[in-house]
């Protein structure tokens, strides 16, 4: 341990040319110059970095947590009475009579869901929702089955709900039907960057053009009903159309007529995607967490089941006709082939504001499609949660659980924009073609959910005595046993009537997607078992070997050669690769008689450049010759290494340095070179690569504020005593020649010397 003294009379000189040239931290100055340089544009487009802990400030109120949570279940009224028309008009304008049926069952559904989560919110508010659940009372298959149709349920909304965002935008501007894909991988890309700036950021920009919406559809079904009352119903644009039946498909009954009610049904129930995500992020709200997360729910559903049966109520009234494909409708005015229909929504808006120039009609297609695209962040919260979950769990890549700058799960964000990306081009960002695929996943999810927690009120009954607890809990078994049975149900429906038209890609993805994290969570544990510590972990190695790999003698090279002297090794050798006679020659010729200085072995006095030159250490250099192809030199640099008996540890010093864009490598492939070489010996047994950096910076300040060798005299400039240096001055040297124990010795004090190209 050095203590610095005052400095004396004699050492004013050192003392006061500190004192006026202050010595600022330059170690890593060009790194950062580079990095900010690069980090410029995500600074622009995600803001600051948050400390880690301010996590606690980035949790939501109920009035943030609601847009943010419930935008996908809300959303998906604007589409859900659509679908169901859809298939309904398969058989012709007769079939709609079902319709005020199915939303009504639709609307039940949604009633025993939400009940069925409130349980869950309660029980399991660690956020782990479906999957959690299914983990602790199903056991791990059940769970990593939920987790699967989750991720492809969540891949599917964004995909899904920034189509419809894009359909609506195109309902109001017919002429951006040719950018449909253009205008929905933007607006994923926007809703990404949106996300990775933070959640409660997100939540503040999305709280707006949600209650927008919510009191745009209601302000809508209420004016609406209101003329209906009055005598003066409103009338949509398609009343007028005739629909041409799908062959076939004419005075169903019996069996064909259930199933295809069931199969209209099992369209309409897209009004439910979106219910689990709140159960998903309990622990983004404020506490009391649980209790919040229920309100939200209750609030969400009922908000949703609202506006679901309001919507279906008016386009039946407006006679709304909507059919799969254009051509369908008979006196279709404009071309079939070519011009959309306007959306379902869209056309009840116009009926009810007075046309589709009116201000109400541009403002309910503007809260619309700004919802509908809001309504994939449900998925943008839910998904990196669950990804950081199961990452926890070691089913995915750990990087899925390690949170960005702006304290979210960065990696999980871009996943999912990547995969609704792909998504919604392969699919031409068409909704009707993406609901085939839709709510297999998150029924699946809601049917093991649910009677998961059937199990988990069993296991708990079971030792609960006190009479008010129970009846608390068997009334809880008894909403989430009807949920189960109902959603069970609903997914079998949906299996059975969607299969064809698509739902077999999900079918097949959720099993690749269990295999992979099977995969992985057998790798890591595997891993585990080899880095576990064995019994005796006091054992050391007999010896520790160093190599330093060197290109010529530069430098890095001597950093790095003082580096590896540093770590006392039993042996130390330089090795180069001979892929040119003439270099390898003078790399041989200089490294043997490379100086190196040892702090304590020399007294602290002055001393002159024979006393230096003494204290000499040759380094013996090793030559691999090899030709002239990158994989041989790697080969050949992975034979020099290699350990020479058991209980060996090899140490190759490998260096990267950083001068300006260039990059010397540590053999003459240059940076590539580097990189594959260390590539290669982290596969070696017992080899340990280590990276020793070198900053052209750091050496330009080392230059200016030098501070001599031992003894050295001051400056005239600095004082005018031309004598030695005081003691104090003495003292702060061997500080600086002496650093007291630590990670390393300081890269920037001790220098080796270069001595001429020939013996001493």
């Amino acid at each position: 341990m050095c203590t610095r003294a005052p400095p004396g009379p004699k050492g004013a000189g050192l003392a006061s040319r500190r004192e006026r040239t202050p010595q600022p931290d330059v170690g890593f100055a060009a790194v950062s110059k580079v990095q900010t340089a690069l980090h410029l544009p995500k600074r622009l487009v995600l803001g600051r970095p948050v400390r880690s802990d301010k996590v606690g400030e980035t949790l939501l109120p109920k009035r943030l947590a609601l847009p943010i949570f419930a935008s996908d279940p809300l959303s998906s009224v604007a589409y859900a009475t659509q679908e169901i028309l859809i298939v309904l008009t398969l058989a012709g304008t007769a079939m709609l009579a079902l319709a005020p049926w199915l939303a009504l069952g639709v609307v039940i559904l949604l009633i025993t869901v939400v009940a069925s989560y409130r349980q869950v919110v309660h029980a399991y508010p660690s956020g782990g929702g479906d999957y959690e659940v299914a983990a602790k009372n199903h056991g791990q298959f059940a769970a990593l089955v939920v987790a699967s149709a989750l991720l492809v349920d969540y891949v599917l909304t964004v995909a899904v709900s920034i189509s419809a965002g894009a359909d609506n935008i195109i309902s109001a501007f017919t002429g951006l039907n040719d950018y449909r894909v253009v205008i929905a991988i933007s607006l994923v890309g926007l809703l990404a960057a949106m996300n990775l700036r933070g959640v409660r950021e997100s939540g503040r920009t999305f709280a707006v053009p949600t209650y927008l919406f919510v009191l745009g559809v209601f302000t809508m079904i209420v004016i609406g009903l209101g003329r209906t009352l009055f005598g003066g119903a409103p009338v949509a644009e398609s009343a007028a159309y005739q629909i041409e039946p799908e062959p076939g498909s004419v005075g169903l009954t019996g069996i064909a007529l259930l199933f295809f009610a069931l199969r209209a049904f099992a369209s309409g129930c897209t009004a439910l995607t979106g219910v689990e995500a709140i159960a998903n992020g309990v622990p983004a709200f404020k506490p009391p967490k649980s209790r919040n997360a229920a309100t939200t729910l209750l609030l969400m559903g009922g908000l949703a089941g609202s506006m679901f049966a309001g919507i279906t109520a008016l386009a039946l009234i407006s006679r709304v006709r909507y059919t799969e494909f254009t051509c369908d409708l008979i006196g279709f005015a404009g071309d079939c082939q070519t011009d959309p229909q306007r959306t379902v929504i869209a056309q009840v808006a116009a009926a009810v504001f007075g046309g589709d120039e009116s201000v109400g009609f541009f403002y309910l297609q503007a809260a619309t499609a700004l919802i509908l695209i809001l309504a994939a962040n449900t998925a943008f919260n839910g998904f990196p949660l669950l990804g950081s979950i199961l990452a926890q769990d070691s089913f995915l890549p750990r990087q899925l659980h390690t949170r960005g700058d702006k304290l979210v799960y960065s990696n999980g964000i871009l996943l999912l924009a990547g995969f609704a990306a792909v998504l919604i081009w392969a699919f031409d960002a068409e909704v009707t073609k993406l609901i085939q695929l839709y709510i297999i996943g998150v029924f699946t999810a809601f049917s093991i959910g649910q009677t998961g927690m059937v199990r988990h009120w069993n296991r708990i009954l079971k030792s609960e005595q006190d009479p008010q607890a129970r009846g608390r809990m068997q009334r809880s078994r008894a909403i989430n046993a009807v949920g189960g049975s109902l959603t069970t149900l609903v997914l079998m429906i949906v299996i059975v009537t969607k299969f064809t038209r698509g739902a077999y890609i999900v079918l097949i993805a959720m099993p690749v997607i269990f295999l992979i994290m099977r995969s992985i969570h057998q790798h890591y544990s595997r891993v585990s078992e080899q880095l576990t510590p064995d019994e005796d972990v006091t054992t050391l190695p007999s010896r520790v070997n160093a190599v330093v790999l060197v290109s010529k003698l530069h430098k890095p090279t001597l950093r790095a050669l003082n580096f590896a002297r540093a770590t006392r090794p039993d042996s130390l050798t330089a090795l180069t690769v001979n892929v040119d006679d003439e270099v390898a020659g003078a790399v041989a010729a200089d490294v043997p008689y490379v100086v190196q200085h040892r702090p304590g072995d020399l007294p602290v006095r002055r001393l002159d450049h024979s006393e230096w030159d003494r204290d000499l250490e040759t380094i013996p250099i090793r030559l691999q010759n090899t030709g002239f192809l990158v994989i041989h030199i790697h080969r050949k640099c992975g034979e020099g290494v290699r350990p020479g008996g058991p209980g060996e540890i090899q140490g190759p010093q490998g260096r990267f340095v950083h001068l300006g864009h260039q990059h010397d490598g540590v053999h003459p492939a240059g940076q590539r070179g580097d990189i594959l070489v260390r590539g290669q010996l982290l596969g070696q047994p017992a080899v340990m690569p280590v990276d020793a950096a070198h900053d052209q910076e750091d050496d330009r300040h080392r230059d200016q504020h030098d501070i001599g060798a031992p003894g050295e005299l001051g400056d005239d400039d600095d004082h005018q005593d031309k004598g030695r240096q005081g003691p104090a001055d003495r003292v702060d040297r061997t500080c600086a020649l002496h650093p007291p124990p630590g990670l390393g010795l300081p890269f920037g004090l001790e220098q080796p010397v270069p001595v001429p190209n020939h013996p001493p």
